[in-house]
């Protein structure tokens, strides 16, 4: 098969399109041809070196979700399904525990499907950890973004009231999820101030000052939880909400009706490009290679 690799940390030009050998199903799992892998921060990370419990093998596979179809193994062949996995989501085929995989509704696309998985997990994970209430008032750092679009979605369905930060050229999409846009930046606890909305709980998925201006607009440290920012936490009392995995979470999460993730879909030839993309931090929803 094929599949993405790299020799050495580095930028994303270290990434190649390598002939691997096939991987074969053992015990209760599951052949997958892959027919899209989301990209996300952790492959970059992955990808530098800046991973150290991570510990690249080389030449080193990369990715952690896909979407796909059984070919071999413990469900049915022809069961398009996706799932979370470590470092070989980037490849032609990979193998799963059948227990681990999720079923794909009709109405998603291989590419939305595989743009859902991790910000499915990590934002409903985050908000459950910080006990969102329909009376709160959610300020989330980095709204537009792939974990930031799905948790704006969930909390307006909990009831809450969402803040967002993002660029302004996303403020209508914001709109459009149901959060008050507001940007970030210089200036972003007044602006926040200036929408007349006192943030209860904060979620950062930007790091930087996310954690420092959620304090100083009052919300309480325990309340605050960040992906983005260990050490920023760790300063302030705040808490690190990356929950693990959960394939019951991921199938609840895609199962809502008009659930919106915008894709930025690249063909994995250009996975360099792909990763560049992620590693600006900049742009909408979430970036997927698709893999013919």
């Amino acid at each position: 098969m094929r599949a993405v690799v790299f020799d050495r940390y580095g930028p994303p030009g270290v990434l190649r399109i390598a002939d691997l050998p096939d991987p074969e199903p053992g015990p209760g799992e599951v052949l997958v041809r892959v027919h899209a892998a989301g990209v996300q921060p952790f492959d970059v990370a992955v990808r530098t070196g800046r991973m150290p419990w991570v510990r690249a093998r080389f030449p080193q596979q990369i990715g952690q979700e896909y979407a796909g179809v059984v070919v071999a193994g413990d469900l049915p062949a022809g069961t398009p399904v996706l799932g979370s996995t470590m470092l070989d989501a980037t490849a032609e085929y990979l193998t799963a525990e059948a227990g681990n995989v999720v079923a794909k509704p009709e109405h998603l696309d291989f590419a939305t499907a595989a743009g859902l998985v991790a910000a499915s997990q990590t934002a409903s994970g985050a908000l459950a950890e910080l006990e969102l209430r329909p009376d709160d008032v959610l300020l989330l750092h980095a709204a537009a973004g792939s974990v930031g679009t799905i948790a704006t979605q969930l909390a307006r369905r909990i009831g809450a009231t969402v803040v967002g930060t993002a660029s302004e050229g996303n403020h209508e999409y914001l709109r459009e999820l149901g959060a008050v846009p507001v940007a970030y930046g210089d200036g972003l606890v007044e602006a926040v101030r200036a929408t007349g909305l006192k943030p209860t709980v904060a979620l950062d998925a930007a790091g930087g000052e996310a954690i420092a201006r959620s304090v100083e607009l009052g919300v309480a440290p325990e309340r605050i939880g960040t992906i983005a920012d260990d050490e920023a936490a760790a300063e302030h009392g705040a808490r690190v909400v990356r929950a693990g995995r959960s394939p019951q979470r991921l199938a609840e999460v895609i199962a809502i009706p008009g659930l919106r993730m915008p894709i930025r879909a690249y063909p994995w030839e250009r996975v360099a490009d792909a990763h560049a993309a992620v590693e600006s931090r900049h742009g909408r929803g979430k970036v997927v290679l698709t893999i013919d």
